[in-house]
């Protein structure tokens, strides 16, 4: 006797949270993906006050939960929306820009139940239009000069075939355990974008809780599909935040050295600007661009200095 593939999957004790902002063209991919996986669950949208049909398009759709922004919040205000509206022990997150396989939350759950000291499991992420398949992301490290990189990306997946602990997760495509995540504070809003998913790991990991990453959870991620790396936007807050978790969990000296760095480096490209590439300077070498960066990141550090661990103290840099 075979099961009847178009019968409803009961649902699991998870719910997945899609943020989206002027996302209609990637909403559908992303959705139908969700539709066919192999575990029941609940999906919560939250869209950052959305212009371009979004609106409409979920209105059509009996299967999701919407949460509506007022403004756009960024990636780390829209995440926290959806969470504060998860009632399941589990809540998976999922970009916009990517489509899960079949199995994916199958294999996520099933990695948190072996790992139950896991806050987090991350997920295989590959870059799509890409033959052979190339990893995007395979977790979140840090690197010596305290910039959060991608962890094996641009590797072959088969490099990173067997399960891992890293240091952090991918907010793209992760389970989280919802108790550990509210217990530590959730993601912070002011993050806006990017270093949200580092930071909440890194405080995660101060209270006792591991991530690991679990290659069979797959996903196709259009990278860079929802925001442009090459944007002003896109400096000010990899640069600001960047800083303001270094003062709120690094090593005093380590926060005062590469604050230090970051004001010298301005001023030299004030004296010798940096060269143009294809026709502009990189927003990130532009001092206007820098010291707004500093005068937003002076303006958190109180907040971050409150916050910072009395307890357990946590270098990234251990796991690569």
């Amino acid at each position: 006797m075979t099961a009847d593939a178009s019968a409803p999957v009961p649902p699991a004790d998870v719910t997945v949270v899609v943020v989206t902002w002027q996302g209609a063209h990637l909403l559908t991919a992303c959705l139908d993906s969700l539709r066919r996986q192999t575990v029941g669950h609940r999906v919560i949208v939250v869209d950052n006050a959305s212009t371009d049909g979004t609106v409409e398009l979920l209105a059509a759709r009996d299967d999701v939960q919407v949460v509506r922004c007022t403004e756009n919040t960024g990636f780390a205000g829209g995440v926290q929306a959806g969470l504060d509206q998860v009632r399941t022990g589990f809540a998976a997150l999922l970009n916009n820009d990517a489509v899960a396989e079949p199995d994916w939350l199958a294999a996520l759950l099933a990695a948190a139940q072996r790992r139950p000291d896991a806050a987090a499991i991350t997920s295989l992420l590959l870059l799509a239009g890409t033959q052979p398949p190339v990893v995007n992301n395979a977790g979140v490290i840090v690197l010596d000069s305290w910039y959060g990189a991608d962890r094996a990306a641009g590797a072959d997946p088969a490099s990173v075939a067997e399960p891992a602990e890293v240091f952090g997760f991918s907010g793209g495509a992760a389970l989280l355990r919802t108790h550990a995540v509210r217990a530590v504070g959730g993601f912070d809003p002011r993050y806006f974008l990017y270093y949200e998913d580092t930071e909440l790991a890194w405080r995660l990991r101060e209270a006792g809780w591991t991530v690991w990453f679990e290659p069979t959870a797959v996903v196709v991620h259009q990278h860079a599909a929802s925001t442009d790396p090459r944007s002003r936007l896109f400096a000010h807050v990899t640069e600001r935040n960047r800083l303001w978790m270094l003062w709120r969990h690094a090593p005093v000296p380590v926060a005062v050295g590469v604050t230090v760095r970051f004001v010298v480096t301005t001023l030299s490209l004030v004296v010798r600007p940096a060269p143009a590439v294809d026709g502009a300077r990189p927003w990130n070498l532009r001092p206007g661009v820098r010291w707004s960066v500093l005068r937003d990141a002076v303006g958190g550090l109180p907040r971050c200095v409150r916050g910072r661990p009395t307890g357990r103290s946590v270098d990234p840099r251990r796991w690569r």
